[in-house]
């Protein structure tokens, strides 16, 4: 996942793996408190949707974005959108 961020925020260096490191896991609690489910895919990766929802909300937090506002409601669509979806909560498991 840190790869990926890196990629695309179009970073080279190592000096900021930490903290993307530690936005990539608040993006992962902050999907989590919403009720997303972060399951992972076979190859130990999150699945497409969920890795565009972690991206964008390490884009939102890193730095000074010219486009905080933009991001910001992309990133709470995202994470409404995966909060309702059937198959990205345990919504249903946890009232059975």
């Amino acid at each position: 996942m840190l790869t990926k961020v890196k990629l695309a925020l179009r970073i080279t260096t190592e000096a900021f793996d930490s903290e993307l490191s530690d936005l990539i896991e608040a993006a992962k609690i902050d999907l989590g408190i919403a009720g997303v489910d972060l399951p992972v895919t076979t190859d130990n990766a999150f699945d497409a949707i969920i890795t565009r929802a972690i991206i964008t909300y390490c884009k939102i937090h890193f730095g000074e974005p010219d486009e905080y506002d933009r991001l910001k409601a992309s990133y709470d669509e995202q994470k409404a959108q995966l909060s309702m979806a059937t198959g990205y909560t345990t919504w249903i498991e946890a009232q059975q």
